[in-house]
């Protein structure tokens, strides 16, 4: 099976989100936001494995606790960006029955960052830990 760039699964987000005039919808737009959701999450978590692949390959090994640690190696302000946006598309993604599911239109603004932290993270973003923090 072949894996899906994380450019590919930010193309199948927008294409659920703003799918093409004179197309029949079959999935509610709540529905097709949660699965963009999802798309976009899996998105941002391949960028961060590439990069911490890149960077520093043991950071790999570390799970979920890495995102505590790209402050160090990509900036204060790439680090704060990932956090907020992955927590907001992790929240996105859980079907709860007292809550309305995301709209498209929430979901679609998501989109652009992920497509920015995509773009910052591969970059490089930095190499080592003293080179790249900012004080911000």
């Amino acid at each position: 099976m072949t894996a899906i760039s994380s450019d590919g699964l930010v193309a199948a987000a927008d294409r659920l989100l703003l799918p093409p005039a004179g197309t029949v919808q079959t999935l509610a737009p709540g529905l097709r936001a949660r699965a963009a959701a999802v798309l976009l999450r899996m998105a941002l978590e391949q960028a961060l494995d590439a990069y911490w692949q890149r960077v520093t390959p043991r950071m790999t090994r570390v799970g979920k606790h890495r995102m505590l640690c790209l402050e160090w190696y990509a900036g204060r302000d790439t680090a704060r960006r990932c956090r907020t946006t992955w927590a907001a598309l992790s929240a996105a993604c859980h079907y709860r029955t007292y809550e309305l599911p995301p709209t498209p239109a929430e979901i679609h603004a998501r989109l652009g960052e992920v497509t920015a932290l995509l773009t910052t993270l591969g970059e490089g973003g930095g190499t080592s830990p003293a080179g790249s923090r900012t004080n911000a």
